[in-house]
């Protein structure tokens, strides 16, 4: 699905596999990214989305995790044997990942086990850029669903794009969700003010009062 002329829904239900979370494509100028990577039972189907966009795979040079959990990342160590690309994340999720902590993960939630994968890029700060095809791409730490969650926002079409995957949640003490915490987050996202809400599980909304309003939904 075309968001923007930049940016793709390439996986999750009714791309990929119906319990897949989404998954995102940016392609600034012919360097790309993935946010997520869904739970690798549709790896085939999802490479043939990308490649639709006119993206082949020495041109993702990031996969921009937003949390750890299986539906997000189940797929991750199928793409890396395929994509060359950074894999990317915050230091807080990372050794679920490279452990393969099933329950953490959610794994278990899907009757799954999750192959480990090392996380080349851990993020620290409370906000990083990274830079992709001479624009940027802003990770920002909003812990609550997970402890290491992030969004990512960027501009294209001189619109705001928030990749918010999880905003909904849900919270559960397996999966370390600290409901506080979650509240800030989602403030913070809301704050934005983006136009573009790219979210995990229930699409996409355009429009900066309808994104808010999506958002703040979850805060009653």
């Amino acid at each position: 699905m075309k968001i923007t002329h930049e940016i793709f829904q390439v996986g999750g239900g009714g791309y990929t596999s119906f319990e897949d979370a989404a998954v995102y494509l940016m392609n600034f100028d012919g360097h790309a990214a993935l946010v997520d990577a869904g739970c690798g039972r549709e790896t085939e189907k999802l490479m043939k989305n990308i490649r639709s966009c006119g993206i082949s795979p020495d041109q993702i040079e990031y996969l921009l995790i937003t949390h750890c959990h299986f539906d997000h990342t189940g797929g991750v160590s199928a793409l890396k044997e395929i994509i060359p690309f950074q894999i990317v994340a915050h230091e807080l999720e990372s050794p679920f990942l490279e452990k393969g902590d099933n329950t953490v993960t959610a794994a278990k939630w899907y009757g799954a086990s999750i192959q480990p994968f090392h996380v080349d890029r851990k993020l620290t700060q409370s906000r990083v850029d990274i830079k992709l095809g001479g624009r940027t791409i802003e990770a920002l730490h909003a812990p609550g669903h997970s402890p290491g969650s992030l969004v990512y926002l960027t501009k294209s079409e001189g619109k705001k794009v928030l990749f918010g995957q999880d905003v909904h949640g849900p919270l559960d003490p397996l999966i370390l969700s600290n409901e506080a915490e979650y509240m800030r987050s989602l403030k913070m996202i809301a704050a934005l003010d983006s136009d573009i809400l790219c979210e995990g599980h229930y699409g996409v909304f355009k429009g900066k009062n309808d994104v808010k309003k999506f958002i703040e939904s979850f805060l009653e």
